[in-house]
Formats: C-alpha cells, sequence, structure tokens
C-alpha cells in the first residue's frame, strides 16, 4: 500500500509516499480501507520536531474514515462505513496517512447507513470526540448552562460551538481576528468576543457572577484568565496547548478562583475502559450533518498527493476549520 513516511523530522518535504506492506490485522484489531482522514495539529509538532526525534520511520495520522476490510470477531462487516481514532493511530502503529490502518476495535465507530460524503465524514472524528470528550464525560455541560470557548477558530473549537449548541447550552466563542466573528456566529456562537490575552472584564460585562464552564484551547498563556471567568463551582477544561503547556509561577491563592475547578482532557482516552467509544454520539452528528441540521467544520480539503501543501496551511496558523485529506 502506499503511505507517507516521515523517517526524520523537518519542514513538510520529510513526508514522502512510499510503498509499505499491507497491515495485518491480530486478535482484537480491525483493518480499514482509508478514504479520508482530517490532520491535526499534534501531527504537524510531531513532525516538525516539537515532541522530539523520533524512534524510527513513522508514519503519521491519528483519525481517518472508510470502509472495513476485515473484522476476524465479525463485530464489524466488511464494507462498512466508520471511523477511528487514536488507539496508538501514528505512535506505536501506522497512522492514517495511508491507504489501510489496522486499528483497536475499540476505537472503530460505526456510521450506520448516514449518507454524507467521505469529506465530510473526515472532518468530523478527533474535532468532535474531542468536544464531545471535555463538554459531557468531563464538564458535564447541561441544556441552559453558558460556555466559554477559548480559542473557537480551531477545528476542535468549531466543534465544540456545534456540539454545545445541540446540547442546549449558549456559547461564548472568542477569536482573535474580527475577520471570523460571523463565521463564528453562523455555527451557532451566541456572542463572540475578541481575545486579546484578556477577556475576563467583557465576559464579566455579560455574566456578572461568572459563566457555568469553559473550554480551554489556547493553552497555558490564556488559562488564568480563563480561571477568573467563570463562577464559583463552574469548571474549565483544557485541551489545547497551542500557546505551551507550563504555566509559571502558578499562584495557587491568587490565580485560582474560589471553588473553580481546572482539569485537562486528552483523546489518549478515547476507546479506553474510561471513555469507551460506543458511548460517543458520532454516528448522530453525522447524521445531523448529512440533513443539515448542524453546519460544517471542514474548511479546507486536499488530495492525497497535496499532503505537503496541507502541513504548510496548518502550520501557517491560517486554517479556518477542519483541513481533510482525501485519498
Amino acid at each position: 500500500m502506499k503511505a507517507y513516511v516521515i523517517n526524520n523530522t523537518g519542514a513538510p518535504e520529510v513526508l514522502r509516499l512510499k510503498n509499505i506492506p499491507d497491515p495485518v490485522p491480530h486478535e482484537g484489531e480491525v483493518r480499514i480501507r482509508v478514504y479520508a482522514f482530517g490532520i491535526n495539529r499534534l501531527e504537524v509538532d510531531i513532525r516538525s520536531g516539537s515532541y522530539g526525534p523520533l524512534s524510527g520511520p513513522t508514519v503519521l495520522g491519528i483519525e481517518a474514515v472508510g470502509e472495513v476490510i476485515e473484522d476476524n470477531s465479525g463485530t464489524f462487516f466488511s464494507g462498512q462505513r466508520v471511523a477511528t481514532a487514536m488507539g496508538g493511530l501514528g505512535f506505536d502503529r501506522t497512522g492514517s496517512y495511508a491507504e489501510q490502518v489496522v486499528v483497536r476495535r475499540e476505537n472503530v465507530i460505526p456510521f450506520g447507513d448516514v449518507s454524507l460524503d467521505w469529506n465530510e465524514l473526515a472532518a468530523l472524528p478527533e474535532a468532535f470526540l474531542t468536544a464531545w470528550g471535555a463538554l459531557t464525560p468531563t464538564l458535564k455541560l447541561q441544556a441552559g448552562q453558558t460556555l466559554l470557548i477559548r480559542g473557537a477558530t480551531s477545528s476542535v473549537g468549531q466543534a465544540a460551538i456545534v456540539y454545545a449548541k445541540d446540547l442546549g447550552a449558549q456559547v461564548i466563542a472568542t477569536t482573535r481576528r474580527h475577520s471570523q466573528c460571523e463565521r463564528l456566529i453562523e455555527l451557532g456562537a451566541d456572542s463572540v468576543l475578541i481575545d486579546t490575552g484578556s477577556i475576563v472584564e467583557q465576559v464579566h460585562q455579560q455574566h456578572p457572577q461568572g459563566i457555568d464552564a469553559a473550554l480551554e484551547i489556547t493553552g497555558s498563556a490564556t488559562v488564568r484568565d480563563t480561571l477568573q471567568s467563570v463562577r464559583a463551582f463552574g469548571e474549565v477544561v483544557t485541551v489545547g496547548l497551542l500557546s505551551g503547556r507550563v504555566i509559571e509561577q502558578l499562584d495557587l491563592l491568587s490565580d485560582l478562583p474560589n471553588a473553580v475547578g481546572l482539569r485537562f482532557f486528552s483523546t489518549q482516552m478515547l476507546g479506553t475502559s474510561s471513555l469507551p467509544l460506543n458511548e460517543a454520539p458520532l454516528a448522530r452528528i453525522a447524521q445531523q450533518r448529512a440533513i443539515r441540521a448542524i453546519p460544517s467544520i471542514c474548511a479546507h480539503l486536499f488530495d492525497f498527493d497535496q499532503i505537503i501543501q496541507a502541513h504548510e496551511l496548518m502550520a501557517s496558523n491560517q486554517a479556518i476549520g477542519k483541513i481533510v485529506v482525501r485519498l
């Protein structure tokens, strides 16, 4: 099969298309023919060397959509349309920048009979599973509550707007760009704040007691400010590290407001016993998208031979929405 392999970290050109052996499934694994996949910041960071040197030749890619080729357990049937994400993809197993993948059965999600093309389906797994994991099991977001999404123009941020509105929450979205306000409103945000690095005063003008919950995507640079925006007994969950992962000189007394919780959600939990994917609403989200009940977050589409350009766009920080590559 064809796959993009990197032997060393560096610029996007280190991604080289090669012929490698077809993957062979073992007990508890499913082999999938890949039709499309999303590009993620994590993959760009690994490729560029931000995560350190590689241990050997690597095929990147932490998510994909396609059809089942084989599942010896009979849980999934040949030709079934499915999604997969995480479960070691791109780390301890060949990633999704390939014509086929072999994945843990626990990390496979069926789409049912949804009539949605592969490009649209590929925009869903990582972004919406992250939004679901952060907002439902972690924050336990309820209808009528107000959610702040810090860094809402990212693909996860856009998915979180759509998912939170589907849950019945009120959404305050942030962006650093005035040009993106209209887009965030189209996705369902009830209001948009221009993020200058501090938004707490803007939040308190709308909600003097603070908001119920916050999804922090930007990272360490804004966590203190986000915490101050939340009411007592509210919660902040961090899913993004765009501005770094270390909060310098965090003062537990002045930086952590009384009774405000701070959590971190990692998609490494997806498909584990703590967060089984049979509870994930991905198929329902796909159905909602198919009938146009929710907007699309698929913003940039590339062919398989354009993966270098896809990485260049992600690295430029100019992507607004999900970058999808189709085979």
